[in-house]
C-alpha cells in the first residue's frame, strides 16, 4: 500500500498531473470517474494567492468527490510561498504540493518552478518553510535538473525527505529540455532504489499507454506514475492502465487511447455539464471549446462538427450537435 502521511493510495497509484488551463474542476471530475487514484489542481501563484487575486483564489475550488486532492503552489520569495500555503490549507486540501518543475519562461525566469534547481539551498528552505506552516503533507514536483550538466534531483531527493516532505514526484526531463525528446527515468529509478529514500516516488513523462506504465513500474519500480499531457481528450487512460496492470488484456486499439463513439460523447456531456455548474453557462461553453478536439481525434471528416461546437453558445445546442455526433459515428472507433 503506497501512502503519503495517512492518505492511502492503493498499490500502484495513477496520479493527474496539475496542467494549467488544464486540469480544473470539470476536467479532474471526468479523470476521476474514470480511474485517477490522485489529482492536484492547477499550479497556483503564491504571489497571486497572498494579494487575493481572482484566478489564483478561484483555483482553490476543490469538491469532496475529488478526494484526495492536492493543491500546487509555485513561486519565488520563501516568505510568500510561507504564506500561500497557510492559505491554501484554509481550502482543507489532502496535501499542498510544491512545483520546482515548471519550466515555461513565465515561471522559471522569474526564479520559480524549475529555476529552483539552480538554487537548492533556497528550495530546501523554501520547503521547509511550508512544511513547518501547514498541518498537513507537504510533497514536491521537480524535474532531473535545470539542464544536463546539473542533475542533481538525487541530492534534491535526499534533501527534501530530510526536512519533511512526504512524496517526491519526478519528470524525466531537464529544464533545458522542457517537453522535447523523451523522458529519461534512469534517475527517477535510482532514486527509488536509493536505500536512503523511504517516502514514495512518483515517475512522470511519456507514460502515454498502459504498456509504458506497466514498463516504468516493472524497469524502475516507482510507488506510481503521474500522467500529464496523456490524459487531454482520454481520460479513460487511468483505468485502462488498472486494467492491463491487473492481467486484462486491452481490446484493439485501447493503448493508443481508441474509444467507442458513445463513450467519447458522454464523457464530453458530462465535462460539459460540469464545466457549466462550475463557471456559469457563458464562461463554462466557452472554456469547454478547447477539449472538443482532444476528445475526437482521429474521427475522420469530423471538421464541420467541430467548427459548430467551438461556435455556439448555448447549452442545449451543443448536446443536439454531440446528439447528431453520436448517432452519426455509433460504430466508429478512431485513435
Amino acid at each position: 500500500m503506497v501512502k503519503i502521511g495517512n492518505i492511502e493510495l492503493g498499490e500502484f497509484p495513477l496520479l493527474l498531473a496539475p496542467m494549467e488551463d488544464v486540469s480544473d474542476p470539470p476536467f479532474r471530475y471526468v479523470c476521476k470517474m474514470n480511474g485517477a487514484d490522485l489529482m492536484y489542481t492547477e499550479f497556483i501563484s503564491s504571489e497571486g494567492l497572498i494579494r487575493d487575486a481572482a484566478k489564483s483564489k478561484q483555483k482553490l475550488d476543490i469538491f469532496e468527490y475529488e478526494r484526495p486532492i492536492g493543491i500546487q503552489l509555485f513561486g519565488s520569495d520563501v516568505d510568500s510561498m510561507r504564506e500561500a500555503a497557510i492559505i491554501a490549507a484554509q481550502a482543507q486540501p489532502d496535501l499542498i504540493d510544491i512545483n520546482y518543475g515548471c519550466p515555461v519562461k513565465n515561471v522559471a525566469c522569474k526564479g520559480a518552478g524549475a529555476a529552483l534547481l539552480q538554487d537548492i539551498p533556497k528550495m530546501i528552505m523554501m520547503t521547509k518553510a511550508v512544511v513547518d506552516a501547514v498541518n498537513m503533507p507537504v510533497t514536491v514536483k521537480t524535474r532531473l535538473g535545470w539542464d544536463e550538466k546539473t542533475l542533481n534531483v538525487t541530492e534534491v531527493a535526499e534533501r527534501l525527505q530530510d526536512i519533511g516532505i512526504k512524496a517526491l514526484t519526478i519528470h524525466g526531463r531537464t529544464r533545458k529540455q522542457m517537453y522535447k525528446g523523451p523522458a529519461d527515468w534512469t534517475l527517477i529509478g535510482e532514486i527509488k532504489n536509493n536505500p536512503r529514500i523511504t517516502i514514495p516516488i512518483f515517475g512522470n513523462g511519456d507514460v502515454d499507454s498502459p504498456q509504458k506504465a506497466k514498463l516504468m513500474r516493472d524497469r524502475y519500480g516507482v510507488d506510481g506514475v503521474m500522467i500529464g499531457r496523456a490524459s487531454i481528450g482520454n481520460p479513460w487512460i487511468f483505468n485502462q492502465i488498472k486494467s492491463y496492470l491487473r492481467g486484462v488484456p486491452l481490446t484493439f486499439g485501447e493503448g493508443l487511447g481508441v474509444r467507442r463513439m458513445d463513450e467519447r460523447v458522454d464523457v464530453c456531456r458530462t465535462h460539459l455539464r460540469k464545466s457549466i455548474e462550475w463557471k456559469g453557462q457563458t464562461l463554462g461553453i466557452l472554456e469547454m471549446r478547447r477539449h472538443y478536439a482532444n476528445y475526437f481525434k482521429g474521427i475522420e471528416h469530423f471538421k464541420e462538427y467541430r467548427m459548430r461546437l467551438v461556435t455556439l453558445n448555448s447549452y442545449e445546442e451543443v448536446m443536439a450537435v454531440l446528439d447528431e455526433v453520436e448517432e452519426k459515428y455509433s460504430f466508429t472507433e478512431a485513435a
